[in-house]
């Protein structure tokens, strides 16, 4: 076995700036220019300008180059561009890369940015369209006949499997789903601001692929997101009170395969966020005792205690009860079932606001934050903490 090489990541960059357009269902306009506003907002909210940027960080699904949202937005020459792999896998990572560059010295303001019209657009959730020509359509093509064509369908099978595994019932995912839009309710930017649901509304609900209820899956959205990531020592001299990068990982399990990995010896679980949690804890030296407020992806419910199982937040099947209990704030904004589905970047925008002292709903003393991105598919994490 190979020795790993000490993490020295940690503490080197902070995320600086933060930056949204409004979260809706039919924006009006260009993904571009979606791109270009999220990026000026998180700017404009870090106290630097366009000409101060010099690396740029987007997913691999976004429609935006990196060179095009930079000339839009009157940024110059850039010395760092990178993208992420795997749909929302990729958020936490953004950060990741961008703390990376910084880190080595190859940029000195890195903006990471994700925009879509996801609702009025291209819309996830309405399935495989076509089947390309790679190595991901061959591993689709195991699942596709059997009539496993939506990303819903495809998570349904290791939900069901987790409910079969420790006994539960469908009613076990709906306390993440209440929990979200307790928080949503009182988001003045989430969707569904004012508008909780109980755990009643979450049974009723109809199903959309069983055990998985529409409460049970997130909401389509047309938005932007930008972050802002330079060194520690620039961050101290910059209006917000920087969110250091304690710990940044990426993860993939054996077996894996983008949402369909049904051939791993268990579906009950996510080991891809396991590397990501094994990494995390041991690069931080942290433990999920040590964690204030924690913004875990929430495309679907079931992955939600999943994850709070991977981490050791509780024991495995554990975790419905102990999202019940309010043990731990969790997704303080809504998240992506209530805020708005932004594959996973504005949750990172919430762990910001935690620390800085302005999320809505605010939790005192939020010294250190858990974030994750998207599951089931090779994933990312990072871990943020208020500076000092």
């Amino acid at each position: 076995m190979s020795v790993r090489a000490k993490d020295t990541l940690g503490g080197r960059a902070a995320v600086v700036g933060i930056g949204a357009t409004e979260f809706s269902k039919d924006s009006g306009r260009s993904e571009l220019r979606l791109a270009v506003e999220a990026v000026r907002a998180a700017l404009d909210d870090a106290g630097l300008s366009p000409a101060d940027v010099d690396g740029m960080v987007t997913f691999t699904m976004d429609t935006s180059p990196e060179i095009t949202v930079a000339q839009a937005a009157g940024i110059g020459e850039l010395s760092f561009f990178s993208r992420i792999h795997y749909g929302g896998g990729a958020a936490c990572a953004t950060v990741q890369q961008a703390a990376l560059a910084v880190a080595a010295g190859v940029a000195e303001v890195v903006v990471c940015y994700r925009a879509f019209n996801e609702r009025s657009g291209r819309r996830f959730g309405s399935g495989v369209q076509h089947r390309e020509a790679s190595a991901e359509g061959v591993a689709l093509g195991w699942s596709l006949p059997s009539g496993l064509l939506t990303p819903a369908s495809w998570v349904a099978m290791a939900a069901r499997r987790y409910l079969y595994t420790h006994g539960l019932t469908p009613d076990a995912f709906g306390q993440v789903a209440v929990v979200d839009r307790a928080y949503a309710a009182t988001n003045p930017a989430a969707y569904f601001h004012g508008r909780p649901i109980t755990l009643a509304d979450h049974a009723a609900s109809r199903w959309i692929v069983e055990p998985l209820r529409l409460l049970d899956c997130c909401q389509e959205t047309d938005g932007g997101q930008a972050l802002v990531v330079t060194s520690v020592e620039r961050a101290r001299d910059l209006p917000h009170v920087p969110a250091v990068v304690a710990a940044a990982a990426q993860g993939a399990g054996r077996a894996q395969e983008q949402m369909t990995s049904f051939y791993r010896d268990d579906l009950s679980g996510l080991p891809e966020m396991g590397v990501v949690a094994r990494q995390l804890w041991r690069t931080s030296g942290m433990g999920p005792a040590d964690i204030d407020v924690a913004v875990l992806y929430d495309h679907f419910t079931p992955f939600v205690l999943m994850q709070l199982e991977e981490f050791g937040f509780c024991e495995p099947g554990a975790a419905a009860g102990f999202v019940a209990s309010r043990t731990l704030p969790l997704n303080t904004h809504g998240g992506q079932l209530g805020e708005a589905y932004l594959h996973g970047m504005n949750g990172i925008a919430e762990a910001v606001r935690q620390l800085r002292g302005t999320a809505v709903n605010g939790i005192s003393g939020a010294a250190r934050t858990l974030v994750t991105a998207g599951t089931g598919v090779p994933t990312s994490g990072l871990i943020l903490t208020a500076d000092g």
